[in-house]
């Protein structure tokens, strides 16, 4: 007979118990954890979590403007946009930044420059905007990045348009270029309206029309899912694309100007006396402005800095050069306006002058033998130095100062560009200011043929040629189509309005003879089809002492002697006035002329 185990209905009891009150523990500790990340979520964490839901749903993107292009005067794209793809990071989506940066150029190539400036902006913008790392990613690069971008949060692939300059050096210090945005930018910039904008004007007529070229910024309201990836465009506001620019410059005759200087150093402006479009300006040697649009390298940047004919120097508007004989024309209408001089007033060049009362110092002419007795047409069309010696001794440096500023040396032309030099009109009161000296006879002597003090921009040099082609109607040159100034004969300044008007046709007849007769300096140029009027010139890079001649085949090529020309044609009615600097040129008729012919003769066969 078996016999059952009685049950122990007290430890049954203590048992139930305590895992009841486990039981009861655990659930209490859930729901104090569950309580806890409740109260965290919806009060302390509220607002990032509200704006992240937020975000989720709706978004406003800004839309970048187009920017506008850049055409010659015929209509030739100057400046163009091209598709192309950057790379864009989102600061806020980011956790890891320097580990994503990382990540990323084991997939492409960054550059160091590239890291730098997106650092730079980094600290300066907001974490809800675009940064842009990389620019035009080729085809590969967009593949890599789209085929594991689910893997990279905050990482976007954007289509864009990238600044192109199709003719390259040609234009590239008139045009100049555009370039990413940098910390100073951001300073002077309207945030609102250049948000999305990754370029924008850094020289050259991309800076000084940046406002007319960028546009206006456009949005659009997008509905996103929780990774950001966009469903669909609940409202768009379209931006407003950049104006077209139409320069005065014809793309053909700038390439004809840079084609003639050739290896020569220097710049060659062309203007149209009638309203003062630049026609052509070119400063030699240029540079590729491609390079800098989206951040140029560091050892090709190095590589133009150090070069040493300074491709990135605009000479056209910040060289300054002696003007050397080209003055002379200037010089003898001034002694015609006081006369100091007259059509039949003869003087002897024995090849030296001499001051008289002054130090026994020969101030030499350009001809060792000299040119004998010459008047004032003789004098420009040989150039004879003598001549003028005397004549500037005679009008003395107050009054050769105020007339030679009537044609606008000394002065910025005030042409639509972001940079101009003003070069240098010398004076008493100049010269007791900067060099604390007096003025003496002989650099009066100096100024009358255009060297000592004098300095004069390329574009200065033109736009007085263009004056003196208006028998002094003033000119303002410019570079846009429409932005020409209007002038009616009382804007002549009153010194020139004093000139009479027998003495600007002797000028002009004068200037025709140093093409149109057999012992003019540029007679070589002479044309059958129209009639030119031009003076050649030559300025020292250096002095000469007075025992010493100069041999420009023993001298280095860098100090040689520059090469001006200035000319107008046609003589009656002028439409082009030009005028050349070849440094180191030597001969003004022999190298200058030359050049200026090619851009006229096609100018006048163009516009017959």
């Amino acid at each position: 007979m078996r016999r059952e185990k009685l049950k122990d209905h007290f430890s049954e009891t203590r048992l139930f118990t305590s895992r009841a009150i486990f039981s009861l523990f655990f659930i209490l500790t859930l729901l104090a954890l569950l309580v806890t990340r409740l109260v965290f979520l919806q009060i302390i964490d509220n607002e990032h979590y509200t704006t992240l839901s937020n975000d989720n749903r709706l978004k406003l993107l800004p839309i970048g403007p187009s920017r506008g292009l850049i055409y010659d005067r015929n209509g030739i794209v100057l400046a163009e946009n091209l598709a192309a793809y950057r790379l864009e990071i989102i600061p806020e989506q980011v956790d890891d930044m320097d580990a994503l940066l990382l990540q990323l150029d084991t997939l492409i190539n960054i550059r160091k420059q590239d890291l730098k400036q997106f650092k730079k902006l980094l600290k300066h913008r907001q974490g809800f905007d675009n940064i842009p790392l990389r620019f035009r990613l080729n085809d590969t690069e967009v593949a890599k990045i789209s085929a594991i971008q689910h893997r990279l949060p905050g990482v976007h692939i954007a289509a864009s348009l990238n600044r192109h300059y199709p003719l390259a050096d040609t234009f590239a210090h008139v045009l100049g270029y555009v370039g990413r945005k940098d910390v100073n930018d951001l300073k002077r910039l309207d945030p609102t309206n250049y948000i999305s904008t990754s370029h924008i004007g850094k020289t050259g007529i991309e800076k000084q029309y940046e406002a007319e070229l960028h546009g206006y910024v456009g949005y659009q309201q997008v509905e996103t899912n929780a990774q950001g990836r966009l469903i669909r465009v609940l409202e768009q506001t379209p931006p407003v694309s950049g104006k077209d620019i139409h320069l005065t410059i014809d793309a053909t005759l700038q390439a004809i100007a840079k084609s003639a200087l050739g290896k020569h150093n220097g710049s060659i402006v062309a203007i149209d006396p009638r309203n003062g479009e630049v026609l052509s300006m070119i400063s030699n040697p240029g540079f590729d402005p491609n390079l800098f649009v989206n951040g140029i390298g560091y050892k090709a940047y190095k590589a133009l800095r150090k070069n040493d004919s300074q491709p990135l120097y605009n000479r056209s508007l910040l060289g300054r050069y002696p003007p050397g004989s080209t003055i002379k024309p200037f010089m003898g209408l001034a002694g015609l306006k006081y006369g100091i001089t007259n059509p039949h007033h003869e003087v002897f060049c024995p090849g030296y002058f001499i001051i008289p009362f002054g130090e026994n110092r020969k101030f030499r002419d350009w001809k060792k033998t000299g040119h004998g007795s010459v008047n004032l047409d003789d004098s420009i069309t040989q150039s004879c130095d003598v001549y003028f010696y005397e004549l500037a001794l005679n009008l003395s440096i107050d009054r050769i100062n105020p007339f030679l500023k009537t044609f606008g040396f000394g002065s910025k032309t005030g042409i639509d560009m972001p940079s101009e030099n003003s070069g240098l009109l010398p004076s008493r009161a100049w010269k007791r200011k900067y060099r604390r000296q007096p003025w003496f006879p002989g650099e009066t002597l100096n100024t009358g043929i255009g060297q000592g003090f004098l300095l004069t921009t390329p574009l200065q040099l033109a736009t007085a040629t263009a004056i003196f082609a208006n028998k002094g109607r003033p000119v303002k040159p410019h570079l846009v189509i429409n932005k020409n100034e209007s002038y009616n004969k009382s804007d002549i300044d009153p010194l020139l309005a004093q000139v009479q008007p027998h003495h600007w046709n002797y000028m002009f007849k004068a200037m025709k003879h140093v093409i149109h007769s057999a012992r003019g300096t540029a007679r070589r140029i002479a044309s059958k089809n129209y009639i030119m009027a031009g003076k050649t010139g030559t300025s020292q890079v250096f002095g000469i002492k007075q025992e010493e001649e100069y041999d420009e085949e023993k001298v280095a090529f860098k100090l040689r002697d520059h090469a001006l020309f200035i000319a107008f044609a046609p003589i009656k009615n002028p439409r082009i006035a030009v005028a050349v600097i070849a440094e180191n040129g030597g001969s003004g008729g022999k190298v200058a002329a030359p050049i200026a012919a090619k851009i006229i003769n096609y100018y006048m066969a163009k516009n017959p």
